[in-house]
C-alpha cells in the first residue's frame, strides 16, 4: 500500500487505561472531551433551531421583525414563569394543534374573526430558515427504512421497488421508473417498479425528443413537478396506459458531484400539487439512493489506499481554504521522482486558475516544473522522511500559461499523513488584488454587491451598493422586508413578483425598478440568485444592484427623439403629398412631345431618389400671341411647399410679363426684385433660370440666364455650350444686371435647357459633368434616338441626388419631320410645367 490509514485503530483496554500506552490514554481523554463538546453543541443547535422556528411563528402572527419577536418570547416566558425554551415549544405546539384541528381542506373561518393577511413577498418570515413550521417527524422513519433496504439492494430495479414500498402508502406512490443518460442524449430505463411490462418495454429507451419530462429534468439539472394532468398532457408525452392512471408525477435528477445523469420518476395515484413536505421527502430519498444508482458501493477486498483517498477527499470537501493530498511517486530504487495530486479542497486554486477537482490527477513536475531543486521541493522530501512539518518562507512563483506570464507570492505548509503529504498554501497577493479589482469593477460598472442570509436573517452590502442607494453605511444594508420603503409604489408589484420567482421557484431574476434616493429617483436593476440547502429551501440570496439611471435617461431621450422624428416624418410626408398634388394641379406633365412654332419639343423630369420633399425644378413651354414660343427652365432653391410656391410665383409672373411685351432682361430684373421683397424665408429665396424666346419666321432664339448652366447646342454632329450673357441667380442682390444673347437655329439643330441635377456629381468638377452631357447627347443622336432625347438623357442618371429637368428644342430638317409627332398626338398649344412626381 502507498499510504497508511488516516485514523488510528482502536486500542483494547479497560476504562482506566490499564496496559495502554500513555499516548493512547491521552488520546482517549481527548476523544471523550470532544464527544462531550459535540453533545453540548448538538444541544445548543437544537435549542437554537427551536428558538428560530418560534420566532418565525411570532413574526408571521404579529407581523414584527425577528428582534421584536425574540423580545416578545422573552416577555411571555417571564410573565408566565417559564424558561425561554419552554415558551418556544408551547408556541410551536399551539401552531401544530391548530393545524391538526382545522386542516386547510375543511377549516372554515368563523364569522367576525379577521383573516390573516396574505404575506408580502418582501416579508423575511416567508423564506427565512426556521419559520415556525413543524418538522416532518415521519421523515426519519421512512428514510431509515429506505437506508436499511438499500444495504441489500443490488440493482436499480431493487432500488425502484424499495422506493415504491417505502413511499407507497404515505405518499401514494404507485410506480417508480429510473433512467440513466446514454449516448447521444437519450435515456435508458434501468429500473422500474409498479409499471406494466408493456409500458416498461414501450418506454425502455427515450430518444432525445422535446416534450419528455425526464429528458427536461436531466437537461435543466432540476426537478420537474407535473401536478395538472390536463395541462401537462398538452406539454409533455406522458407515460402510462392510459396516462390518466397517474394524475400527478415528479422527475428528480439524482445529485452527483458532476453533471447529473440519472433521473427518478415517481407516479402518484392522487391529483394535485406536491406540498413542501412531500417534495422534501422525495428529494432526500433520491439523494439517499444516489450511491446505489451510481454503483459507488465498493465490494469487500478493494485496496484500502483508494478508500483512504476517498475519505480524505470527503474531508477536504468540507474544508474552507486550500489543501491538497500529494502521493509520492518513487523509482525502483525508492527515490521520490514526483508527486501526484490525489485529492484537493474545493477552494484550492493554483497560479494558473485551476481549481479543486481540476487539480486532481496532475503531477507536480509536469504541472509546476520549476519547483524541482527549490527549498519547497527539499521541504517536501524532509517532511516525508522525518514527519516534521514544513513551513516555508514566502516565495515568488512564475508560470507561463497560453503565452502569458503568471506570477504570485505564496507561503506553503506541508505535513505528513501516513505515506502522503497534506499541503496547504496562502496566496498573499490574491486577496488584495481581487478586492481592488472587484471594487474597481463595481465603481466603473456602477454595480453594488448584496447578500441576504436567510438562515440568520442578516445582510451584507458592498460600499458601492450604499452609494447606489445614497445610503449611509452606518445605517447598514437594507433588508428584504425594508425594500418597499425605498421602491416607488408603481414598481412594487413587479419587484414582488420577481422575488416570488426567486425565493419560491428558485429562478434567477433580472428585474428593473426605481427607488427614491437623496438626489431624486434612480433607475436600478437587481440581478440575483438563491443558494439552497439539500432540501431545496433557499438559505441565501446573493446578487447585485446596478444603477442604470443614465442608461434609462438616454433611452427615454432616444425614445422622445424617435417620437419627434416620427412626427416630423409624418409632417414631411403630408407636405410632400400636398406639394406634389399642388404641383401636378398647377403644371400637369405632358405625356407626349410638344409642337410649338414649328419646333419639336421634348421635356423630362426625374425626381431625386432620396428625401421626402418635392424639389423646385420646373419648366415652361408656351406659344405666345404673336406666334413665337417661350421656353423657360428654372430651379428654386429648397424643397417642399415653399419651393413649390416660389416656383408658381416665378412661372406666372414671367409668363404674364412676356405676354404683355416685356423684354427678357427686364423680366429677370423684376423677378429678382420680387424674390427679394416677398421671400418668406429669413435667409431669403433664390432661384436660377434660363429663358428663351423663339421667332419661327427667322428662326432666331433670344435668351437670358440667371445663374443657370449654359444651354447645349448640337449641330452637324458637334456639341458646344453657348457663350453665356451676364446674369447672377435671382434673389441674390438688388444690383444684379442681366444681359441677353441671340442665336439663329438651323434645321436639324438640338438646343438643351437643363437644371444642374443632370450634370452635377458630388466630389466631381462641373466641367466633367458638362463634358459627359455633351458626349451622351452625341451618342444618342448617332443611335437615332433623337425623338426622345431629353427623356433618354434623364434616364441615364439613376440614383440621382437632385431633381432633373431637361428641355430639348429641336428644329426639324423639313416639315415632314413633324409627321411622326403629329401622329402621336402631340400638343400644339404648348404647356407650362413645374417638375415633380405625379400625385400620390
Amino acid at each position: 500500500m502507498e499510504g497508511d490509514p488516516v485514523l488510528p485503530a482502536p486500542v483494547p483496554g479497560n476504562g482506566d487505561g490499564d496496559g495502554a500506552a500513555p499516548e493512547v490514554v491521552a488520546l482517549a481523554k481527548v476523544v471523550a472531551r470532544l464527544r462531550a463538546e459535540v453533545a453540548d453543541l448538538e444541544g445548543a443547535a437544537s435549542t437554537t433551531a427551536v428558538l428560530e422556528r418560534a420566532k418565525g411563528v411570532v413574526m408571521a402572527q404579529a407581523g414584527v421583525s425577528a428582534d421584536i419577536a425574540h423580545q416578545l418570547l422573552l416577555d411571555r416566558a417571564g410573565q408566565r414563569r417559564r424558561t425561554l425554551l419552554e415558551e418556544c415549544w408551547i408556541t410551536l405546539g399551539r401552531v401544530g394543534a391548530g393545524r391538526a384541528a382545522a386542516p386547510p381542506e375543511t377549516s372554515q373561518i368563523a364569522p367576525g374573526v379577521p383573516q390573516e393577511p396574505t404575506p408580502s413577498p418582501f416579508g423575511g418570515s416567508r423564506y427565512v430558515v426556521g419559520d415556525g413550521r413543524p418538522t416532518e417527524t415521519e421523515h426519519p422513519l421512512l428514510l431509515g427504512r429506505l437506508a436499511h433496504g438499500l444495504a441489500a439492494a443490488r440493482t436499480p430495479d431493487d432500488v425502484a421497488g424499495l422506493l415504491q414500498a417505502v413511499l407507497g402508502d404515505s405518499e401514494h406512490v404507485e410506480a417508480v421508473m429510473i433512467y440513466t443518460a446514454v449516448a447521444a442524449g437519450s435515456l435508458k430505463l434501468v429500473g422500474s417498479a409498479g409499471v406494466d411490462d408493456a409500458v416498461a418495454e414501450q418506454w425502455s429507451h427515450i430518444p432525445p425528443l422535446s416534450g419528455v419530462a425526464a429528458l427536461e429534468a436531466i437537461a435543466a439539472q432540476e426537478a420537474i413537478w407535473l401536478e395538472d394532468a390536463e395541462r401537462d398532457a398538452a406539454r409533455y408525452l406522458l407515460i402510462g396506459d392510459p396516462p390518466e392512471r397517474w394524475p400527478s408525477r415528479a422527475w428528480l435528477p439524482v445529485p452527483a458531484n458532476g453533471p447529473m445523469t440519472e433521473v427518478v420518476g415517481f407516479f402518484r395515484t392522487v391529483p394535485g400539487p406536491f406540498d413542501v413536505r412531500t417534495r422534501t421527502l422525495l428529494r432526500r430519498a433520491v439523494r439517499l439512493c444516489g450511491a446505489s444508482l451510481r454503483g459507488e458501493r465498493r465490494p469487500h477486498g478493494l485496496d484500502r489506499p483508494a478508500e483512504d483517498v476517498d475519505a480524505i477527499q470527503a474531508i477536504f470537501d468540507a474544508l474552507s481554504g486550500t489543501a491538497v493530498l500529494l502521493t509520492p511517486l518513487r523509482s525502483e530504487s525508492g527515490e521520490v521522482e514526483d508527486y501526484r495530486i490525489d485529492a484537493a479542497a474545493p477552494e484550492s486554486v493554483d497560479v494558473a486558475g485551476r481549481r479543486g477537482k481540476q487539480l486532481v490527477g496532475r503531477r507536480i513536475l509536469e504541472t509546476y516544473p520549476t519547483v524541482v531543486g527549490t527549498a519547497l521541493w527539499d521541504g517536501y522530501l524532509d517532511t516525508l522522511a522525518t514527519g516534521s512539518v514544513y513551513v516555508g518562507e514566502p516565495f515568488t512563483y512564475e508560470e507561463v500559461s497560453a503565452g502569458v506570464q503568471q506570477q504570485s507570492v505564496y507561503s506553503v505548509r506541508a505535513s505528513r499523513l501516513g505515506k502522503r503529504l497534506v499541503v496547504s498554501w496562502i496566496r498573499h497577493d490574491t486577496s488584495e488584488r481581487e478586492t481592488r479589482r472587484l471594487a474597481d469593477t463595481q465603481r466603473l460598472g456602477n454595480l453594488g454587491w448584496a447578500g441576504w442570509n436567510l438562515a440568520d436573517d442578516t445582510s451584507i452590502w458592498s460600499d458601492q451598493a450604499y452609494a447606489i442607494f445614497d445610503r449611509d453605511p452606518v445605517l447598514g444594508p437594507v433588508r428584504l422586508e425594508e425594500l418597499p420603503q425605498h421602491v416607488l409604489a408603481d414598481d412594487l408589484p413587479s419587484l414582488g413578483a420577481a422575488l416570488e420567482r426567486l425565493l419560491g421557484d428558485g429562478k434567477a431574476i433580472d428585474q428593473p425598478f426605481r427607488v427614491s434616493a437623496a438626489h431624486g429617483v434612480r433607475h436600478l436593476r437587481l440581478v440575483a440568485e438563491t443558494q439552497r440547502d439539500a432540501d431545496g429551501k433557499p438559505v441565501e440570496v446573493h446578487g447585485l444592484f446596478q444603477d442604470i439611471t443614465a442608461q434609462r435617461d438616454a433611452e427615454l431621450a432616444l425614445l422622445e427623439s424617435e417620437r419627434a422624428n416620427l412626427v416630423q416624418r409624418g409632417m414631411l410626408t403630408a407636405e410632400r403629398r400636398l406639394a406634389a398634388r399642388l404641383q401636378e394641379t398647377l403644371l400637369p406633365i405632358p405625356e407626349q412631345l410638344l409642337e410649338l412654332a414649328d419646333l419639336c419639343v421634348d421635356v423630362a423630369y426625374v425626381p431625386a431618389d432620396r428625401g421626402l420633399n418635392v424639389g423646385g425644378d420646373w419648366y415652361s413651354a408656351i406659344e405666345l400671341p404673336d406666334g413665337s414660343a417661350l421656353f423657360v427652365v428654372g430651379d428654386v432653391a429648397g424643397h417642399g411647399l415653399a419651393a413649390v410656391g416660389t416656383m408658381a410665383q416665378l412661372r406666372f409672373t414671367a409668363k404674364g410679363m412676356v405676354v404683355t411685351g416685356s423684354a427678357l432682361p427686364d423680366v429677370l430684373g423684376r423677378l429678382n426684385t420680387l424674390l427679394l421683397h416677398t421671400a418668406s424665408d429669413p435667409d431669403g429665396a433664390t432661384a436660377t433660370m434660363v429663358m428663351g424666346r423663339y421667332q419661327p419666321w427667322d428662326r432666331r432664339l433670344t435668351w437670358v440666364r440667371a445663374g443657370q448652366l449654359p444651354p447645349l447646342l448640337i449641330r452637324d454632329g458637334r456639341a458646344s455650350f453657348l457663350p453665356q450673357p451676364r446674369g447672377c441667380l435671382l434673389g441674390a442682390s438688388y444690383e444684379s444686371v442681366y444681359g441677353q444673347s441671340a442665336i439663329d437655329l438651323l434645321p436639324g439643330d438640338h438646343l438643351l435647357f437643363y437644371t444642374d441635377g443632370l450634370v452635377e456629381v458630388p466630389g466631381e468638377g462641373i466641367t466633367t459633368g458638362l463634358d459627359r452631357l455633351a458626349d451622351a447627347s452625341l451618342r444618342l443622336l448617332r443611335e437615332r434616338r433623337h425623338d426622345m432625347l431629353a427623356r433618354n438623357l434623364a434616364a441615364m442618371r439613376p440614383g440621382n441626388r437632385d431633381d432633373i429637368c431637361v428641355l430639348d428644342i429641336h428644329v426639324p430638317d423639313e416639315a415632314g419631320d413633324l409627321a411622326p409627332v403629329r401622329q402621336a398626338g402631340s400638343r400644339r398649344a404648348g404647356t407650362d410645367r413645374g417638375t415633380g412626381p405625379p400625385s400620390a
